[in-house]
């Protein structure tokens, strides 16, 4: 497997905000959203083996909630599967961040998929497979990034059209951040206002959950490993 980096830190993002969480970010993307904050992580890395990482994991942390984020995890399914199954069988509860572009249907029933499906704004909307709708439990989430109206208005269509509020435990519209943010911990950073996302959610009555990077007002935002 080609790792970035594996570390400990509070999670930032889903339902699980705020819950300290081991993070197995893996190398490699092949999408390029215009406002990834995750660049450092297309190229490099170190190899290591499925018994290196659950190794490292281990050592971080007995037990508690791991998430493989990226980059694109699943653009390394072949590894990935077999390691998520040896950490739930270890005891360990899983989050996987995807954008949905791959097929998702070997990933573990008891991981938790977090699906971001790109709006119009990220360049590149229109990625994610809808057939993995399908592949979703109750208990995974789908996130929108949202860095306009359009965006916001793309978000809503797809989540009343497919009724997705009732097809996962979570439905999350997260403003964008600038992905050159530097210094101040609040959200002048964000290509949309969240109050103002915040009152589009409440104007169309939508049933979903406004999200926060929370790890950009913790930390410095251009902070790397938190």
């Amino acid at each position: 497997m080609q790792i970035t980096e594996i570390y400990r830190s509070l999670q930032g993002e889903s339902s699980y905000t705020g819950m300290p969480c081991i993070f197995v970010r893996l190398t490699g993307c092949n999408l390029r959203c215009s406002w990834c904050d995750s660049e450092y992580t297309f190229t490099g890395g170190r190899k290591m083996s499925i018994d290196e990482v659950e190794a490292e994991v281990r050592g971080l942390s007995p037990f508690g909630l791991v998430e493989f984020t990226g980059g694109e995890p699943m653009l390394q399914e072949r590894e990935m599967v077999p390691l998520m199954r040896r950490l739930i069988d270890g005891g360990y509860k899983l989050l996987l961040e995807t954008s949905g572009e791959r097929n998702l249907d070997y990933v573990p029933s008891d991981v938790i998929k977090i699906v971001d499906v790109k709006c119009p704004g990220s360049g590149e909307g229109g990625t994610f497979r809808m057939q993995n709708l399908d592949s979703l439990k109750p208990h995974d989430e789908l996130k929108f990034v949202i860095a306009d109206r359009a965006d916001y208005e793309f978000a809503r269509d797809m989540t009343q059209e497919h009724h997705l509020d009732g097809m996962v435990a979570s439905v999350i519209f997260s403003p964008a951040f600038r992905k050159d943010a530097r210094g101040a911990r609040d959200s002048s950073h964000c290509l949309v206002d969240p109050q103002d996302l915040a009152n589009w959610i409440l104007e169309d009555k939508l049933d979903v959950r406004l999200g926060l990077q929370t790890h950009k007002y913790v930390w410095a935002p251009e902070t790397k490993g938190v």
